[in-house]
């Protein structure tokens, strides 16, 4: 029987955990929370953080699987790639995975490699801003290049706003670096992919939708995108460009873009698969393409189905509340009858307490919808939502 390792056993990689034993793989996990959800699911668990690197290679050496892998995950890809490494495994280098976690090295890649991408400035620490601070022009945005799911994010309007934003940024970071960079208006998209032998292969193009300033907090998602067939074609070119400059030769990638009055521009990606049930659910619904298969299969060195089996529409759109404590779910029952609703998720439960949206973990639900048509997927989500309910206590 082949053998899997799956970095992670959050609710995040409990994809990957049914279908690595659907397939038929012997599961281990890497977490470093014994109660982690996925634990129970998977036929071995070794406690260890998921960026603990030396960790991860011990426990992959002692493991021995066919592949190593997670989902949606951006720091645990320095621990795969070591282990990959390490055990002559298919899988991204050490110096791609430095290149698609932190978000200097990534800009500079793309720099390097004529990537076209937003002007920025680099600081190990907020006491560096004085060296930049007359050279930044308005407005802006500052974010740690060392975090993900929006955390740290910041719009800057003006000069007076630069360093309370940029010390927020900071402290929201694992290192303390932040990137001062372009604010770049326009649609933003995401670009699912896999690579395989250096080949990239764009497998469907995502329109967002964000809470805008100040945190560009992810609120919904859609497939196919509704952006026109020329701009479709250059952000595509762009995507694959951006792979090739941060050096992924085989796995999921996901691209984030935005489409600027000047063209498109690269905002960040990923050597992995998409979140916020992107890859996982909303392009095996568009398209009929299993990325987490597709993933598993790459990792061990085998070829991946990629060709598409319908073409079709798929949305999700996350639940918000008034800040406070939930007192009451109410109406999921009927928003389940809707057709081309797939599914519905609570993230806070009754006793929770929702604040406000600064990041993705703020968000209380979501409802995931397909139909013929990304705009008739999303009118389905509304339906739904309009269905449910969240009860409050206020307290802001």
């Amino acid at each position: 029987m082949k053998k899997l390792l799956i970095i992670g056993a959050s609710i995040l990689q409990l994809p990957a955990i049914q279908k690595a034993k659907d397939m038929g793989f012997y599961v281990g996990v890497v977490d470093y929370n014994p109660n982690a959800v996925g634990v129970p699911l998977a036929d071995s668990f070794f406690c260890v953080s998921t960026i603990d690197v030396e960790g991860v290679v011990k426990v992959a050496e002692a493991f021995r699987p066919d592949g190593i892998m997670t989902l949606a995950t951006d720091m645990p890809m320095r621990s795969i790639a070591a282990a990959c490494e390490k055990l002559g495994l298919p899988g991204i280098s050490r110096e791609t995975a430095v290149k698609s976690t932190d978000k200097g090295e990534m800009i500079k890649a793309f720099e390097k490699n004529g990537v076209e991408h937003p002007w920025y400035y680099l600081l190990s620490s907020p006491e560096e801003l004085d060296r930049v601070a007359d050279k930044i022009t308005y407005p802006c945005i500052s974010k740690p290049t060392d975090n993900a799911g929006s955390r740290g994010v910041m719009l800057i309007q003006s000069g007076q706003q630069l360093r309370d934003a940029v010390l927020y940024s900071s402290q929201n970071g694992r290192s303390g670096s932040v990137i001062v960079e372009e604010y770049m208006r326009g649609q933003e998209v995401s670009v699912e992919m896999m690579i395989t032998d250096g080949q990239p292969h764009v497998l469907q193009v995502t329109d967002k939708l964000t809470t805008g300033a100040p945190h560009f907090v992810e609120m919904g998602h859609h497939q196919p995108s509704m952006l026109s067939p020329s701009d479709l074609d250059k952000i595509r070119d762009l995507a694959c460009r951006a792979v090739k400059a941060v050096g992924i030769e085989n796995g999921p990638a996901h691209v984030e873009i935005m489409l600027t009055e000047n063209g498109p521009k690269m905002v960040e990606l990923g050597a992995r698969m998409g979140g916020d049930c992107i890859t996982t659910h909303l392009v095996p619904l568009s398209t009929g393409i299993d990325m987490i298969e597709a993933t598993i299969r790459i990792a061990c060195g085998e070829k991946p189905d990629l060709e598409p089996k319908w073409k079709k529409g798929s949305a999700i759109r996350f639940l918000d509340a008034p800040c406070g404590v939930i007192t009451a779910i109410e109406g999921a029952d009927q928003a389940e009858t809707i057709e081309g609703v797939r599914e519905i998720c609570f993230t806070k439960q009754i006793g929770d307490t929702v604040s406000e949206i600064g990041s993705s973990t703020d968000r209380a639900g979501f409802v995931i919808a397909q139909a013929d048509t990304a705009k008739e997927a999303v009118a389905v989500c509304d339906s739904a939502m309009e269905r449910i309910t969240l009860s409050v206590q206020e307290s802001c």
